[in-house]
């Protein structure tokens, strides 16, 4: 089933003159009603008269977090605030955080994106669904909640949270979808194995995960964990919340609802355009947005990005799973390192747990210093201690040849790392920089 079969089924052709369409509205609405947007064009030298078309869209200024933050509250706002009828927050580790605000259009255009992304999962009409992501400020919970209203799905609103009556809720309940954070869904397991349940006999069919990064390795986790089809969502606040692009059942990259979210991949450093299945940093245009649209807005995540018609039939492009982000990424004696690698690594190697920490450090005059502790099963604590030391080094010699640095790895028990119900921790860093 496909949600939106006019957009999102669309041949390339009329998309691009729906897209330049929408260009040309969105950079004359911003350019009258946002001075900061107005001073940006005019340092460029742009008028919205120069935008004919989608593909002048390199033209304009790009937009970053800061951009965002020195505006703090609303001076990225290109409607009244009095118009705005939801304002949610994203937190931030330094300085003001990131405001978005909604209008009731806005509103309409997140529950249509999210409709569209639930759809691309898999769910029908008349579903159950159980959203496990928090409500309040966070978008998760919200934006999957207006989606599943705009399909018609039986809502159970669990937020984030509460393992035990998650699970209860489940058992009592039956929802054929989950959603929230790929790591939490592993916590459940942990809490339904301790309670006597057998993950493999839940009524979830179907999990739509994000939020945070995970692997492939996390995905076959999770599946074979819960005999469920795992999918991953993308979405940031700053565009509208999740729904921005979501799996399909081929799991052949996520769809992008290009005609409300415009793509572009860029060579990160320089900022120059990147061709098809190269990675780089995606940048997200929203075309349609009222309350605060954003013109180039730099994600920070790192993706490719492909054209080509999917299987499910959607003509949308899709973008790689995030192979990375900058603020999950960490610089350890000039390597880039990303906890995603160190999870793929982690998850091939018989005996460990998909539970990790990366512990980052640097002492006066020193080099910096990598540890990963690292989670594994019970039995391996009642093994002899010269075959705990042989799977220390086999992830040693297997993180190394990934990182091309060493790390020490330290193995421990089973929930000795600390559970997060919403985004996990998995970076500790120490150093003073």
């Amino acid at each position: 089933m496909i949600w939106n079969e006019k957009m999102e089924c669309m041949d390339a052709g009329e998309m691009k003159e729906v897209q330049s369409e929408r260009l040309r509205k969105i950079v004359s609405y911003v350019y009258k009603n946002c001075p900061p947007y107005k001073t940006k064009f005019d340092t460029l030298g742009v008028r919205p008269g120069d935008i004919k078309g989608i593909e002048d869209i390199q033209k304009l200024p790009f937009t970053i977090k800061d951009d965002m933050r020195d505006s703090y509250p609303f001076g990225l706002f290109s409607t009244p605030i009095h118009k705005i009828k939801e304002i949610h927050v994203s937190s931030g580790t330094t300085g003001n955080p990131t405001v978005v605000g909604y209008t009731k259009e806005d509103i309409k255009l997140w529950s249509e994106a999210m409709a569209r992304a639930i759809c691309c999962a898999g769910a029908e009409p008349g579903d159950k669904i159980q959203i496990g992501y928090g409500y309040g400020l966070f978008t998760g919970g919200l934006g999957f909640h207006y989606g599943s209203l705009e399909m018609g799905l039986t809502i159970i609103p669990a937020s984030s949270g509460q393992t035990k009556r998650q699970l209860k809720l489940m058992t009592d309940f039956k929802p054929r979808i989950l959603a929230c954070t790929p790591s939490y869904a592993l916590y459940m397991a942990d809490e339904a194995r301790e309670m006597g349940l057998d993950p493999r006999d839940s009524s979830w069919e179907i999990g739509i995960f994000g939020a945070e990064p995970w692997s492939e390795s996390m995905r076959k986790e999770i599946e074979a964990t819960w005999n469920m089809l795992a999918t991953d969502v993308y979405g940031l606040s700053e565009i509208i919340g999740p729904g921005v692009a979501q799996e399909c059942r081929h799991k052949a990259g996520l769809h992008i609802w290009w005609d409300v979210f415009y793509p572009e991949v860029i060579h990160p450093e320089t900022g120059r355009a990147l061709g098809e299945g190269e990675v780089g940093e995606l940048v997200i245009t929203t075309l349609t947005k009222k309350g605060i649209p954003l013109i180039r807005y730099r994600t920070r995540d790192n993706v490719s990005i492909i054209y080509e018609k999917c299987r499910c039939g959607r003509t949308t492009p899709r973008i790689s799973k995030i192979k990375g982000r900058t603020d999950d990424m960490i610089v350890v004696r000039g390597i880039n390192v990303f906890p995603s690698q160190i999870e793929h690594v982690l998850l091939s190697i018989e005996g460990t747990q998909p539970h990790y920490q990366l512990i980052v450090d640097r002492k006066a005059g020193e080099l910096d210093e990598l540890e990963i502790l690292v989670e594994v099963e019970e039995k391996i604590f009642s093994d002899e201690v010269k075959k705990m030391q042989m799977l220390e080094d086999k992830i040693k010699r297997e993180i190394s040849s990934i990182l091309g640095i060493g790390a020490r790895v330290k193995l421990v028990e089973p929930k000795t790392i600390e559970r997060s119900e919403g985004k996990a921790k998995r970076v500790i860093d120490k150093r003073k920089i």
